[in-house]
């Protein structure tokens, strides 16, 4: 996971790294589930419900952000293809009599999908998206010595 840019310390991305650091955590138990002949269904299950949330939270803001600001959408393109692809191979199983070849293959774009995300979109995002983007995204920084209630 990315951890030489300082991207990390925007709370979204911060966020979103720690998430792909449980979702990769996830992949690999269940590929040893796979190749050991464990409870792979659970794992996948596992898998599916970190998932699918993290990438609705990149698409519905990070990635709308992006697109609007216009210089990483086909990037962002890109990244919401193999969004829909790996969910849709992992979705797809069929529990009574599972395939798990393809489920392996996905695996291993899942882990390219988040190398890119980490190496190459979220440092270029804190480079192109300006302050009131990410206040956009987050909601904006607490001011010192104010409290909400």
């Amino acid at each position: 996971m990315c951890s030489y840019c300082g991207c990390r310390d925007f709370p979204l991305v911060g966020r979103l790294s720690a998430e792909h650091e449980a979702i990769a955590n996830a992949a690999g138990r269940l590929a040893r589930a796979v190749r050991a002949g464990g409870d792979a269904l659970a794992a996948l299950d596992d898998l599916l419900a970190l998932l699918m949330p993290h990438t609705a939270t990149e698409e519905s803001g990070l990635f709308t952000e992006l697109r609007a600001e216009g210089s990483l959408a086909e990037a962002v393109d890109l990244l919401c293809a193999e969004h829909d692809d790996i969910h849709g191979v992992l979705g797809r199983v069929d529990r009574s009599a599972p395939d798990w070849e393809p489920v392996l293959a996905a695996l291993d774009r899942l882990r390219r999908h988040i190398d890119h995300e980490e190496n190459g979109l979220f440092p270029a995002a804190v480079i192109a998206l300006p302050i009131d983007a990410w206040d956009r995204i987050t909601g904006p920084a607490p001011v010192a010595g104010h409290n909400a209630g």
